[in-house]
This record gives structure tokens, C-alpha cells and sequence, in this order.
């Protein structure tokens, strides 16, 4: 990504417009996954995902602040028993909202097609294990790398592992 691109592509993010129209996406993707139980909602079909859907999970998570439940759609990384997820939010500048909601309460709930509620417990990965995950994870959507190179943060990579209901 040359500077211009990459300077481009900030703007565009730093956009109140942005910000909403994910917003809205989101909100539509979690209730048209929740109303059929994943047969819609479940792949990805954007961007890299076009010709590449990735499958996605709805992650439920507790504000931080607010004790409020939040819903979140996700690409997700199957891993075995493990879920991988990352916090890139399109390249942004923050962290999502999400990603401090699991630091302060990491046990929580997943959703993925054909399941209701899978209890796991959510942890950022250390460096090591980041430089593991990291190139499956541009694999599977590479986006992931524009992201990262569209931002100055460390992108987080979070396992969501399984944990007794």
C-alpha cells in the first residue's frame, strides 16, 4: 500500500458516515443471523470474501462500562476447539469496542451456524502466538493485511477457547 493509498483509505475511515453504515451492517447481519439460525449471516461476502466468503460468528459480549449485552458479527478463523478473531475494525485507529469488553469480562458466548450459545472464554494472544495466527488469519481474508497496513495500532488477535457451560 503506497502513502497516498494508505492516507486515502485513513480518511475515508475517519468518517462519522463510515462509522454508521457499520454500525447499521452489523445490526442487520446479527438479526437476519439470529432470525435464521445462521443460514443467513454465516459467510462473509465482502471485499476479500467475494470470491473467498469466510465464515462468521456472533459474539456476545458485556460493556465494560455499562454492563449492557452487545451482539457482534465477526470473521472467525476455525482453529480446532479454538475460535480465532480479530480486532481490525476495518483498520481504524481504536481498538473495537468489543476488544476491551472481553478484556474485562472474557467469559462470554458465541453463535455459529447451526448452534445457539457456545460458552468460551476470550484472551488476547501474546506476540508469539500472534506471529502463528497472523498469516492463516490474512489466508483466510486477506484484508487482514490492508487493515493492519491501513493503521499505526497493533491489530489484536484474540482465541475464543472452550470453557464448561
Amino acid at each position: 500500500m503506497t502513502p497516498e493509498e494508505r492516507e486515502k483509505r485513513q480518511k475515508a475511515l475517519a468518517s462519522p458516515v463510515a462509522a454508521k453504515v457499520i454500525k447499521w451492517m452489523a445490526r442487520g447481519q446479527v438479526t437476519v443471523f439470529r432470525l435464521t439460525n445462521g443460514r443467513i449471516g454465516s459467510k462473509w461476502r465482502i471485499g476479500a470474501g467475494f470470491r473467498k466468503p469466510v465464515p462468521t460468528l456472533l459474539l456476545d459480549h458485556v460493556g465494560r462500562k455499562s454492563g449492557t449485552q452487545f451482539t457482534t458479527p465477526l470473521l472467525y478463523l476455525d482453529d480446532g476447539p479454538r475460535l480465532v478473531v480479530v480486532g481490525s475494525q476495518g483498520g481504524l485507529p481504536k481498538d473495537p469496542q468489543w476488544v476491551a469488553n472481553l478484556r474485562a469480562h472474557p467469559d462470554t458466548t458465541v453463535h455459529v451456524r447451526g448452534e445457539r450459545a457456545r460458552p468460551v472464554r476470550a484472551r488476547v494472544v501474546d506476540e508469539a502466538e500472534r506471529a502463528e495466527l497472523w498469516p492463516r488469519l490474512v489466508e483466510l481474508y486477506a484484508d487482514f493485511a490492508t487493515y493492519q497496513a491501513t493503521t499505526d495500532r497493533r491489530i489484536p488477535v484474540i482465541v475464543l477457547e472452550p470453557r464448561p457451560a
